[in-house]
């Protein structure tokens, strides 16, 4: 009996599928590229898999679904999240969405390699929706296979999980499988591409709404879809606005307003939290952008090592530099904009969309100072002093090839009551810096200059040394999760080892904490790694 206890807990998850049934589905059923109009979604099943192999699981995540250890190692988990069975209520479907890409109106996009299971309501009451990256082609896929290979879902899986314990909002990840199948990819897109393991991601999140999915109702004039789907997310997401869906449009755009700030203020906290683990998403397009202020579709991302605010890793964007880290608050902005353009023939009035927009820019300053004072370990900020404070650090930190999260480590670590005026590095910020021939003496009298102006505002607020590196370790991580350590775990997982991918996993769920044992993977980015492909700048390919 005991062996029929992980298909019990699958079979009985409880699925809501609010979404199915309270939008329009596409009429058409076959599963072929198409134009989808005056509907949100498109009936479509995951495409079945030759070998499913369970390669890691996110216990954390697999405890929001009510499913135990036996039910995620059962031979049925791996089936159902590599998409070759399902389980009673599940009703799988593709969502139609458009967006701007790179700045450009891109038209219909959609799930094109994204099909959601359903959605399941928890014991806790909480709304989780399943979705599996890499599952076979659907109407949206465009001139796409709808399947990922190994090196994208791996650093997804890893990621999702890694940002979660890291404080930065974002979707989850349930589980990685490798298919045992062979997919097409051009890496580089030089022409060369070459056969990859295949592979399915199964991601979790209270929403998979994105921008994109009312702009591609305005862009085509289906007002009436539109209003719907407003409705439909403010019910589902945002419930504490208790909006009437049955009232006139007239009488719910006070509501509508309210929603569209509290997006706004959503999105400016995901962007500080980016900021301030010097993560960059890479590909910031419309589509690309939560509702819910969740980090999103984990492609070419990267983490800001060489702190360059000009950074991007994603090489499509090599030349423009649109998505790069520095830049990433005023994109945010630019999208949110577009939100605006969307919705506003629903309130045919600029100014409270502008009043929003204002609030993300306010928003975002205001907390973007307090996350600063939190990374130098400084309780409130003092206006001018301390944003000279703050400008002279960054220009000291973009100035040589300096590791940014081995920087703000260091300099929790570092005995600032005790600091002599010298024209050395400390001990503890030397392992941030990766060329000692740029350490120059023009750029230690900088430092130890800033050094002692920093000591002399930290003095002022006469914290407790242990207190100030507690409170500078709680927001400074000595784990992120590096290009070059995602690429050594593929590596593994190619030549049939596991163990790497788990060993990260359980590291990642302590970002914060000193791990000796696993030291390694805080080092700041080998010399090897600094070109080799997979470890540096990524494609979109995937």
């Amino acid at each position: 009996m005991a062996a029929a206890h992980p298909q019990l807990a699958l079979e009985t998850l409880n699925f809501d599928n609010r979404f199915v049934d309270a939008l329009p589905s596409d009429p058409i059923e076959e599963n072929h590229r198409r134009q989808v109009t005056n509907a949100c979604y498109s009936r479509v099943n995951p495409t079945p898999v030759a070998a499913p192999t369970l390669v890691s699981y996110a216990r954390e995540v697999a405890e929001l679904l009510d499913l135990d250890a036996d039910a995620c190692e059962s031979d049925l988990f791996t089936q159902v999240f590599a998409g070759n069975r399902q389980v009673p209520g599940m009703v799988p479907y593709a969502t139609c969405y458009g967006g701007h890409q790179f700045g450009n109106w891109a038209g219909q996009l959609g799930d094109g390699r994204a099909i959601n299971l359903g959605e399941i309501v928890n014991r806790a009451g909480e709304r989780w929706a399943l979705q599996l990256k890499g599952a076979g082609p659907t109407p949206y896929s465009r001139t796409a296979d709808g399947l990922a290979v190994l090196r994208s879902s791996l650093r997804e899986y890893l990621c999702s999980e890694a940002m979660f314990h890291l404080g930065v909002p974002t979707t989850r990840a349930l589980s990685l499988m490798l298919t045992g199948e062979q997919v097409m990819r051009d890496m580089l897109y030089d022409g060369n591409p070459k056969n990859e393991p295949g592979a399915v991601v199964c991601r979790v999140a209270p929403s998979f709404t994105r921008f994109g999915h009312f702009q591609i109702l305005a862009a085509r004039q289906e007002q009436e879809l539109l209003e719907r789907f407003v409705d439909h997310t403010i019910a589902t997401d945002f419930p504490e606005l208790a909006l009437n869906p049955s009232a006139a449009v007239a009488e719910k755009r006070p509501t509508y307003i309210e929603w569209f700030t509290e997006v706004c203020r959503l999105t400016a906290v995901m962007i500080v939290e980016w900021m301030r683990v010097g993560f960059v998403h890479g590909v910031m397009n419309t589509d690309n952008m939560s509702i819910l202020g969740l980090t999103i579709d984990y492609g070419p991302y990267g983490w800001l090592e060489n702190f360059d605010p000009d950074w991007t890793p994603n090489t499509t964007d090599a030349q423009g530099r649109r998505y790069r880290f520095g830049h990433q608050p005023d994109i945010a902005l630019w999208n949110l904009v577009q939100l605006a353009n969307a919705i506003y023939p629903l309130l045919e009035d600029a100014a409270p969309l502008e009043a929003a927009l204002e609030g993300y820019r306010e928003s975002y300053a205001g907390a973007w100072q307090d996350m600063m004072m939190a990374k130098l370990g400084l309780s409130h900020f003092n206006g001018h002093s301390d944003q000279t404070l703050i400008n002279d650090l960054l220009q000291l930190l973009a100035a040589v090839e300096t590791d940014m999260t081995l920087f703000y480590r260091g300099l929790g670590d570092l005995d600032i009551n005790h600091l002599e005026a010298s024209d050395s590095v400390p001990a503890a910020l030397q392992p941030a810096y990766y060329v000692d021939a740029q350490l120059t003496e023009d750029y230690r009298q900088r430092l130890g200059s800033w050094l002692a102006t920093y000591k002399a505002r930290s003095g002022s607020e006469s914290l407790d040394p242990t207190d100030r590196r507690e409170h500078m370790h709680a927001v400074n991580p000595r784990y992120v999760l590096r290009n070059y350590i995602a690429q050594l775990a593929i590596d593994d997982i190619e030549q049939g080892n596991f163990k790497r991918v788990n060993t990260l996993l359980d590291v990642l769920r302590k970002p914060y904490q000193d791990q000796p044992e696993h030291d390694v993977y805080a080092a700041r980015r080998p010399d090897w790694a600094r070109h080799r492909v997979g470890c540096s700048m990524l494609s979109c390919s995937s």
